[in-house]
């Protein structure tokens, strides 16, 4: 992974990630009863964010950027919440990367940060449930529910992401070679 900063193209492409997401989040207002399917979208956008960047701090930005635009245009319920909803998977994926940046493959690499970020999704409910008074039994529960279900639309997420990025780099829509 580079660590210069942005380009334009950098920054272009990860605000296109951003409002491409928080946009289809507010087009699709999927009510599917279902614990976590938000995961899908976040994990896709965010690892095609890091697929085409490929720089440290791109998913962050990429989320922060997603979280401000939900909470500017109200998509979401939760309020300031919503930002965290956005930042915390991202955060965590880049902090991951720190950790564990070449180490496997990258359909694997890719598995390992959409767990993480489930992770770290699934906490913000948990804070959440104990900020309301819940009782740590139940917000545990919960937790456990939203990160099981989570983890499996995440991980099919991951699994999509790397035949799109293949598809972009070979109409030459990607600079990023490092990734492969």
């Amino acid at each position: 992974m580079s660590n210069k900063g942005f380009s334009l193209h950098d920054a272009l492409f990860i605000g296109f990630c951003a409002t491409l997401l928080v946009a289809l989040k507010g087009m699709l207002r999927l009510k599917l009863g279902i614990t976590g399917h938000s995961m899908f979208l976040i994990c896709f956008f965010y690892l095609i964010c890091y697929g085409a960047v490929g720089k440290a701090g791109a998913i962050s930005a990429c989320g922060m950027l997603a979280g401000l635009l939900a909470m500017m245009l109200s998509v979401g319920k939760g309020g300031p919440f919503i930002l965290l909803k956005f930042a915390l998977p991202a955060i965590a994926m880049d902090f991951c990367l720190l950790i564990l940046p070449t180490l496997l493959g990258l359909k694997w690499r890719f598995i390992m940060l959409a767990l993480v970020a489930t992770l770290a999704w699934a906490s913000k409910g948990l804070i959440e449930d104990l900020l309301v008074g819940m009782s740590i039994a139940v917000a545990l529960v919960q937790f456990a529910k939203s990160a099981l279900f989570g983890s499996l639309f995440a991980v099919f997420a991951a699994t999509l992401v790397p035949p799109v990025l293949q598809r972009l780099r070979s109409h030459d829509l990607l600079d990023n070679t490092e990734l492969k």
